[in-house]
């Protein structure tokens, strides 16, 4: 009788550790899932976002177009462009510069190597 009981309370002992495991392997799954979930959610709410914007440009846009407004020149757009514009004309400018001031230079410097030096004799003068 003593051996059932033993017997008894190693199998209750065994089903219960069992029951354990599967428990927090529940919850380590759940928790991943919840996490996994919530980015997923998080990167559909961004897009639902950027698609109700968009909609919402587009739908006063057209509405201004049926009451005869024109579209607001993007201002912000121009000034970069003619500042980018600017810059690239004084990049431009001063390599141009600078190419022309070394073949300045390398056209003196082969007049010298090649210049012929002529003096008179002393009895010609």
């Amino acid at each position: 009788m003593f051996s059932r009981k033993n017997q008894a309370e190693k199998t209750a002992e065994e089903a219960w550790e069992q029951l354990q495991s599967a428990w927090a392997t529940a919850g380590d799954s759940a928790g991943r899932a919840g996490r996994k979930s919530r980015k997923l959610a998080g990167r559909a709410g961004d897009r639902v976002t950027y698609v109700t914007d968009e909609a919402w440009v587009r739908a006063n846009a057209a509405a201004s177009a049926l009451a005869g407004r024109r579209p607001r020149r993007p201002w912000g757009l121009i000034v970069v462009a003619g500042l980018v514009g600017i810059a690239a004309g004084w990049v431009a400018a001063g390599t141009a510069r600078a190419a022309l001031e070394r073949q300045a230079e390398n056209e003196e410097i082969e007049l010298a190597e090649t210049a012929v030096v002529v003096t008179p004799a002393p009895g010609e003068r």
